[in-house]
């Protein structure tokens, strides 16, 4: 009896589970598409908005942005022993 009960219980939760799906489902899919569509919107406008920025630079106008690169130094010691190896015939 006790094992009847267990398949009836587990049939239960699951016929539940898809209709709750059935019902829902739709409606989760549909908020996870608006919050998304909100998101890239919101991201083209930023994109937009630099790019009207970068427009405001009368044409033939040059400008040159630099960006600091850190040079890594190349020391000999760090680099370990070399070896050569030579073929054996």
């Amino acid at each position: 009896m006790g094992f009847l009960r267990t398949i009836l219980i587990i049939l239960l939760v699951y016929y539940m589970f898809k209709l709750f799906a059935k019902w829902f489902g739709p409606k989760i899919f549909a908020y996870a598409a608006r919050r998304t569509e909100k998101h890239f919107k919101e991201r083209f406008e930023q994109f937009q908005g630099y790019q009207n920025h970068e427009e405001t630079i009368n044409e033939g106008e040059i400008r040159i942005d630099k960006k600091t690169v850190q040079k890594r130094k190349k020391d000999s010691e760090h680099l370990g022993e070399f070896i050569d190896f030579e073929e054996i015939e």
